[in-house]
């Protein structure tokens, strides 16, 4: 199939259309290398700069990515992750059937910044442990996580193997600290240097940042993470409900004056 030029639709939207339906229905599947632009000019018969157009609309749309020096591949499908409850990373992976592990970055003992100690509520300046990983799902990073812990359990944590074993699982299982309940604030970011680097993907990409407080019983904070997922892996789903709205106070039937 080629681009027609008595479609009205412009070329690029017409090759786009196609190489969407290639895609949809299975001739280039998730993860495989589409043609050069050489073959998919020769093929639709259209300018280079049509093909490249057909690209980037190809790419925006979340159906392919390029990846520099090797070509343009088929994209993933998106993971979409519920946020109905307080779960980890394993978790969360386990629940949708894919293969959870774990990139360790740095470990290390800091003071915390004024953000970090009102999330654990501490005073400023008190020592932390800083953990960096990256999260990845069937091999692919699909996570940069930042977590501080208080000191007095944070270098307990640090001793384990934190490629193999979740901070939550150590947190109750190990240390028998269970996790009650978090507090999330997520909006949408551009990737640092830092976080592309970890991520594999380019400054200044789209990301979900994600500030996560979690408080074990009494309400006491113990674990603080920012998490930086990539905006082009991930859709994020919750469920909300409808607020019932309060009835109308019942008419009150006054006594007509009598005739």
């Amino acid at each position: 199939m080629s681009a027609s030029s008595s479609n009205p639709a412009p070329l690029y939207a017409q090759v786009e259309a196609i190489l969407a339906s290639n895609i949809a229905d299975g001739m280039y599947p998730a993860g495989s290398r589409i043609p050069r632009e050489e073959d998919l000019i020769n093929r639709f018969a259209v300018s280079r700069t049509t093909i490249r157009q057909t690209i980037q609309n190809l790419v925006r749309r979340g159906l392919v990515e390029i990846r520099r020096g090797k070509g343009t591949y088929v994209a993933q499908p998106k993971i979409k992750q519920e946020l109905t409850e307080l779960s980890g990373f394993v978790e969360d992976m386990q629940v949708l059937g894919r293969h959870a592990s774990a990139r360790l970055i740095d470990k290390r003992t800091v003071p915390a910044n004024e953000s970090v100690a009102e999330r654990l509520g501490i005073p400023a300046g008190s020592l932390v442990v800083k953990i960096q990983r990256v999260r990845l799902a069937d091999h692919t990073p699909l996570s940069f996580d930042e977590t501080y812990l208080p000191r007095e359990i944070g270098e307990k944590v640090i001793e384990n193997d934190l490629e193999m074993e979740p901070i939550f699982s150590l947190l109750e299982e190990k240390y028998t600290i269970p996790l009650v309940e978090a507090e999330y604030h997520m909006e949408a970011a551009l990737a640092t240097p830092e976080v592309a680097r970890a991520l594999g993907i380019s400054a200044g990409s789209p990301i979900f940042l994600i500030e996560r407080t979690s408080f074990c019983e009494g309400h006491k904070p113990i674990d603080y993470e920012k998490l930086h997922y990539r905006g082009d892996h991930i859709s994020f789903v919750t469920r909300l409900a409808r607020r019932p709205k309060p009835k109308p106070p019942k008419a009150r039937m006054e006594a007509l004056p009598n005739e």
